[in-house]
């Protein structure tokens, strides 16, 4: 009998490849974690690149974000154009904070230009956990598989405890509304509980929005407004 053996595309990485890139990764991280330390509790708002400002999502989004910044929360994006530009265009509006983790591609995604305070990723994984690691809610608004992709991590980690059940709220019912479709079937075949369900708010409401993070974020985690004061620790303002 010939025994056969799929190969890796590009095959089993040597040693040292896999360390250079483990210390890659691992320079990444603190990078981010250097330029994010500060930046407050975020609301962190997903949606499509591609939108134009003339868009309805865009405004929208514009809308949205002023809202959610004039609770005091930061504005946290992936920093590029589209749906992640109207937020941070929203949040400044209003005299909000504004940051973002832009990913680096190799047609040059350049970081919108109303970021207060931005860092540059290699990785996704790397940006998703720094999106997901100092937001207290998370916005979604219209947007492709990049969207759904971060939608679902952020909702799989609060639905497996991994990360406190942070709110999370998507944005147009009927851009969503296959999406909301299949989680009734995912309830229905049981391969969800019913309790999961509780897990999101799909609204068309930024009323609604605003009081959902109220209870279910400053609320719930008793966030307070501080007063900052300045200072320096270890090299950093």
């Amino acid at each position: 009998m010939v025994h056969n053996e799929i190969k890796f595309l590009e095959g089993p990485q040597n040693r040292w490849t896999d360390f250079k890139f483990a210390f890659n990764v691992l320079v990444e991280f603190i990078k981010g974690f250097r330029t994010l330390h500060f930046v407050g509790p975020c609301v962190t708002i997903f949606g499509s690149a591609r939108f134009k400002e003339d868009h309805p999502y865009y405004k929208q989004t514009e809308k949205i974000a002023g809202e959610i910044a004039k609770l005091g929360f930061t504005i946290m994006t992936g920093g590029g154009p589209g749906i992640m530009e109207a937020a941070n265009k929203g949040a400044q509006a209003v005299g909000g904070k504004n940051v973002g983790c832009n990913i680096v591609l190799p047609h040059e995604q350049k970081h919108n230009p109303y970021l207060d305070t931005w860092v540059n990723i290699k990785y996704f994984f790397v940006r998703k956990t720094l999106l997901i690691k100092y937001s207290y809610a998370f916005v979604v608004m219209p947007g492709g598989f990049g969207t759904l992709d971060e939608y679902f991590e952020a909702l799989t980690l609060i639905q497996t405890k991994m990360i406190s059940q942070f709110p999370i709220i998507i944005f147009d019912k009927e851009f969503h509304k296959k999406v909301i479709e299949h989680i009734a079937i995912m309830k229905n075949e049981a391969t969800i509980s019913p309790d999961d369900l509780s897990l999101c708010l799909f609204t068309d409401s930024v009323e609604d929005a605003v009081a959902y993070l109220k209870e279910n974020a400053i609320g719930r985690f008793k966030l307070k407004p501080i007063v900052l004061k300045k200072g320096w620790w270890f090299f950093e303002k």
